[in-house]
């Protein structure tokens, strides 16, 4: 005990004669209660003594409370402050953390541009992960842009430091030639390095080169070698290729049945290559059991991957009705697939079965046509084919007939015969067309406006779940077009159509719960729907959401989650969130004050014409705050809100005129003035004068 003692006392004399680190420790043991009485007013005393020379760990320590709430309350842009002192004396840990305060927008603006900022100066100090992290940001292009070469600088320098990491990604650049000059010499050269560390991709790599016979001789052997190391670490497509190998008997014994137990093992972790691979071996029945049922399995799974001679052998199974029930439209189906991925075999299977008239087919090679994926866009050839299948009560191709009619694909817009064929497929069930023809007896479109007949329509389809008729009919039931008003009976469509993530549905659910009509008001439940729809970019959603933030409806307030939502409405150009945002910067909302952000904000809403905006960008004009001071601007601001009607304009005008001498006080010659002032700017003034 009266070791700690002396020793806080050692502490608090040099703290007393201004030693920063004293000072520091100081005030770690009144927060610790170590030596001395615990005393949290006494901590942050010294702390903010150390801090203030510039102590960076102390910066930074304080930083750490103020983010976390420890000791003081939550204050994010305190937590900023500190944070920058400390990272601007080349704290890295300060310098991370503060990247990621402006990467989340946190006690700042969201900034991916500062984010990367402080992030590089935390790896220029030489933090090998910092650097493989930087590497990986300009990689991927995640909040900067993609910049290979920059990816591969800092990859060099996390891999010079032996993080295995940033060695595989190395060596896969220079595999690729992504950044510079392909050289497989290279990345042979970095993959033996993370191999060595045991990284059973770049061990995988490594077999793979030596497979293809880049940057080494081809070595069937060598491949082997290096497979079975990563395959031992589970890797699936190591599993995958010494199968391969195992089948082909190349570099190793031929023996089906290892390769058979490999390729279930890759297929097992989901690699669609092995899926594609094991079914091959059941359909033909290499190393187990000819099984027809069991190819079908595996051909679909790689299939569903995106894998298309899997894509393409699944489509020949139905058409054979081999393991499956013969069925063309699924044969065609995945003909066609596998044809947008190129695959010229797939693509003839397709042709030939058009050619005999399977409308199936006809509507598969009319939607290649369509979109140009295998074969050549052709509208013309798209609508042939189309016609073709559509002749033979096809209802897809019913549908997507009269898709091309409303879209004027191929030939001029036709919403008349767009209904037509869209009343075909309707008639046979097809969800998509009823929904259509419901939406064209809303709007009008192609046929008589009549609510009545849209809602029949558009209730068969929200019945069957389609979360659009579900959302229409929920509008519908609210307005009372076609169906007697019910709130009530809104809230249940709209639910429904929340429920399936559309957008749309999720605000009015909210707004609903927010009024409390058809529903309850609940606070709560409007702020969860609003936050869903805001998310998706719903512009009315986010000023809600914001709004409730701000007054704490439902959920704690909070005026940064407010000010992070105003924001992503008013960068998709809402005036009254961009005014609501330059208020915010103006009085320090949220976020720290700063006027010229907030002038910034105005200006954006000003220009399309919001009033408020106007009248307060014209005062921050005469009094110089954010912006310089200019009483002609300010006039010019001023007299487009007074223009609108607002009194505080017209007030703060006949204020300027009776400061400024040129500006007199009779509105006529007011005009005049700001015309003169106008034309001095070379600005067009306005032609009418305050209202």
């Amino acid at each position: 005990m009266s070791k700690n003692i002396s020793s806080a006392e050692d502490t608090r004399k040099a703290a007393e004669q201004g030693d920063a680190e004293a000072q520091f420790n100081l005030g770690l043991m009144y927060r610790s209660g170590e030596g001395v009485s615990q005393d949290e007013n006494e901590a942050m005393t010294w702390l903010i003594k150390a801090a203030d020379q510039g102590y960076g760990a102390a910066q930074f320590y304080l930083g750490v409370m103020y983010h976390n709430g420890d000791g003081v309350k939550q204050d994010y842009v305190e937590a900023v402050k500190w944070y920058h002192k400390a990272a601007e004396h080349g704290h890295a840990l300060a310098q991370s953390t503060l990247g990621w305060m402006y990467e989340n927008g946190k006690g700042v603006p969201q900034s991916n541009i500062e984010a990367v900022k402080w992030y590089s100066m935390e790896a220029e100090q030489g933090d090998a992960c910092s650097q493989y992290a930087l590497g990986l940001r300009y990689r991927q292009g995640e909040g900067i842009p993609r910049d290979d070469v920059l990816a591969v600088k800092w990859f060099i320098k996390a891999a010079e430091q032996g993080l295995t990491e940033a060695q595989l990604h190395l060596g896969l650049m220079y595999r690729s030639g992504e950044g510079g000059t392909q050289d497989y010499a290279e990345a042979i050269k970095w993959f033996r390095k993370a191999a060595d560390q045991e990284d059973a991709e770049a061990q995988f790599h490594i077999g793979l080169m030596y497979d293809e016979g880049k940057g080494v001789p081809h070595n069937d052997t060598e491949a082997v070698k290096w497979y079975r190391k990563a395959v031992e670490q589970k890797n699936a497509k190591a599993q995958n290729n010494l199968a391969v190998k195992y089948e082909k008997g190349n570099g190793i014994q031929q023996y089906y049945s290892e390769a058979v137990k490999l390729y279930r093992k890759a297929a097992d972790q989901g690699e669609a290559e092995a899926q594609y691979n094991l079914g091959v071996m059941y359909h033909y029945g290499n190393g187990v059991p000819q099984n027809y049922v069991e190819a079908v399995k595996w051909y679909r799974k790689a299939a569903s991957q995106g894998n298309a001679k899997a894509q393409c052998n699944l489509a020949v199974m139905y058409h054979k009705g081999n393991g499956v029930k013969e069925d063309y439209a699924e044969a065609a189906k995945w003909y066609r697939k596998a044809a947008e991925q190129n695959n010229t075999e797939a693509l003839g299977h397709l042709k030939t079965m058009s050619n005999k008239g399977i409308a199936a087919a006809q509507f598969n090679l009319g939607m290649m046509s369509e979109e140009g994926k295998g074969v050549p866009q052709n509208y013309t050839e798209a609508v042939k084919l189309y016609s073709k299948a559509a002749g033979q009560g096809l209802a897809q191709a019913e549908f997507n007939l009269g898709l091309m009619y409303v879209k004027g694909d191929g030939f001029p817009l036709d919403d008349i015969e767009a209904v037509k064929w869209f009343r075909k497929a309707a008639a046979q069930g097809l969800a998509e067309a009823q929904l259509q023809l419901g939406l064209m007896y809303r709007f009008g479109e192609g046929v008589s406006q009549d609510d009545a007949e849209a809602a029949k329509w558009l209730l068969k389809v929200a019945e069957k779940g389609d979360a659009d008729a579900q959302f229409n009919l929920g509008v519908m039931c609210m307005l009372g077009e076609g169906i007697p008003q019910n709130h009530a009976e809104a809230v249940k469509w709209f639910k429904k159509a929340a429920e399936s993530g559309e957008a749309n549905a999720q605000y009015n659910l909210g707004l609903l719960y927010r009024t409390g009509q058809g529903v309850t008001k609940d606070y709560a439940e409007a702020a969860k729907w609003f936050l869903q729809a805001a998310e998706q970019g719903i512009i009315r959603a986010q000023i809600n959401i914001a709004s409730i933030y701000q007054k704490g409806e439902g959920v704690p307030n909070d005026e940064e989650e407010a000010l992070k939502w105003y924001r992503e409405a008013a960068e998709q150009g809402n005036t009254y969130a961009q005014s609501i945002l330059g208020f915010m910067y103006r009085t320090g909302q949220g976020v720290a004050k700063d006027y010229a952000e907030a002038a910034k904000w105005y200006l954006k809403a000003a220009q399309r014409g919001d009033v408020t905006a106007q009248n307060n960008l014209g005062m921050m004009y005469v009094s110089g705050k954010g912006v310089a001071k200019d009483y002609t601007e300010a006039s010019a601001w001023l007299l487009k809100a007074a223009q609108q009607g607002m009194t505080s304009a017209g007030n703060a005008l006949s204020m300027l005129s009776q400061t400024e001498p040129e500006v007199s006080n009779d509105e006529t010659k007011l005009l005049d003035w700001y015309r003169q002032s106008a034309e001095k700017r070379g600005h067009r003034p306005d032609r009418h004068g305050p209202r």
